[in-house]
């Protein structure tokens, strides 16, 4: 890329990084503005000299197959919320990039997984090694950009699928500390984002406009700081 080129950054994460608007009920959702979700918030905080990639999905996982019975909607049969199977192809189709951001893991913490914090963030870390290992991508010069993993907020106290979520929270509430010390040894900068926001949204799993908005500016420090 030559220096005029923005600096290109994919987000890849879960229902949070596509800005799902909390609700109390089971009714159908929206998703929130460009501007109001915090990788909107990223791109406005950087300006003109980055590129922010939206790679987003509801219900998306690190490294685990949820059965065709779970998957959040019924166009989505045959298709894949595991982020491993799916990390390659999609770094290869918008290659170049200096900087991958993943925010993955709250998904893992669900009853039905029965994974322990350590477990999770290995999973996220593996997801790293992917990246690593996708330079050149589909016959291309291009080198394997950076990666910045974002440790997901503690969840809620009230969820409204209880059954969902049994002991998440109690778990949720230690990923920051297993990330920061499982990614120390594999030499990848992390992020801890308890340490600016936690889930506030009324259904204990998604972010609030102003939690976006708090994380947005954070991880803008944290990119400059990479790139």
């Amino acid at each position: 890329m030559s220096a005029e080129s923005p600096k290109r950054i994919l987000i890849f994460g879960d229902s949070n990084s596509w800005g799902w608007t909390p609700r109390k009920d089971e009714e159908p959702t929206v998703r929130l503005a460009k501007n109001v979700r915090w990788p909107g918030v990223l791109a406005e905080k950087l300006g003109p000299d980055y590129e922010i990639i939206e790679e987003a999905l509801s219900a998306r996982t690190t490294n685990l197959d949820d059965a065709e019975e779970d998957l959040p909607s019924e166009h989505l049969r045959g298709a894949t919320l595991n982020g491993a199977r799916v990390l390659p192809a999609l770094i290869a189709s918008h290659l170049p990039l200096d900087l991958v951001v993943i925010m993955l893991g709250t998904n893992d913490l669900k009853a039905r997984f029965n994974r322990t914090p350590g477990e999770v963030a290995q999973a996220a870390i593996s997801l790293v090694h992917i990246i690593r290992d996708c330079e050149g991508g589909v016959f291309t010069i291009y080198p394997s950009p950076k990666v910045l993993l974002l440790a997901p907020p503690p969840l809620g106290t009230t969820f409204r699928n209880p059954d969902m979520w049994v002991r998440a929270r109690e778990k949720s509430l230690m990923l920051g500390a297993v990330f920061e010390s499982a990614s120390t040894s594999a030499n990848i900068p992390v992020f801890d984002t308890s340490e600016v926001i936690a889930t506030d949204g009324p259904d204990g799993v998604h972010l609030t406009t102003d939690a976006h908005q708090k994380l947005g500016l954070a991880v803008a420090e944290k990119v400059r700081e990479l790139i």
